[in-house]
């Protein structure tokens, strides 16, 4: 599949066959029908960034479920090594496997710069911080997975259009939670924005 760039908002999400642990196809357009999907990709299982991430989205989970959010986890891994990664780090939920990157491609995640990656004072930082709080040190990606390879995280409403791309600046970089929990403006991620926003009828 050929690389894409950035998806903007409204855009009409890609709709890729991945394969699920038990490595059965799905396509992820089945993930938002009906709901809105935060589809959040993965880095390489040596980053602790994306350690840090997928451990946010866990504590995250019940919050998002309560206000109508699925989440599903995209990685790198063959469908066994993203199932033993995701029971580990993010039990309970839909986790993916993409080995051949075609949905990062799909999704324009690329490749990172290094100053995205190992020269960026803000990583160096992220990983010392890490390394003393959770004992993570950066370790190379399992053979097949790109240590290069950039993260994001989209929210796809039930019509399938994208709502929120979110596109690391770095590795360090994670969408604040208030955002994927409250939405634009506190406008709902469920909502079409087809119309103009306003703030209210005036009274």
């Amino acid at each position: 599949m050929k690389r894409r760039g950035f998806l903007k908002f409204n855009d009409l999400a890609p709709d890729v066959e991945l394969r699920t642990v038990e490595d059965t196809p799905l396509l992820l357009s089945s993930l938002w029908e009906g709901k809105v999907l935060v589809l959040a990709f993965t880095r390489h299982f040596g980053c602790p960034q994306c350690k840090e991430m997928l451990d946010q989205l866990a504590q995250l989970k019940p919050e998002l479920t309560e206000k109508g959010l699925s989440l599903a986890v995209v990685t790198q891994g063959t469908p066994e090594e993203t199932k033993a990664f995701c029971e580990e780090r993010i039990s309970g939920v839909l986790c993916l496997s993409d080995p051949a990157r075609k949905a990062y491609r799909a999704y324009g995640l690329s490749r990172g710069r290094p100053s995205q990656t190992v020269l960026s004072l803000r990583v160096l930082r992220s990983n010392r911080d890490l390394q003393k709080r959770k004992g993570w040190k950066p370790e190379l990606p399992p053979e097949g997975q790109d240590a290069f390879q950039m993260a994001g995280t989209f929210i796809i409403g039930p019509d399938g259009r994208i709502r929120l791309p979110y596109y690391s600046n770095d590795i360090a970089d994670h969408p604040p939670v208030e955002l994927l929990l409250g939405g634009v403006m506190g406008i709902g991620w469920d909502k079409s924005f087809e119309g103009p926003i306003e703030p209210g009828e005036a009274g």
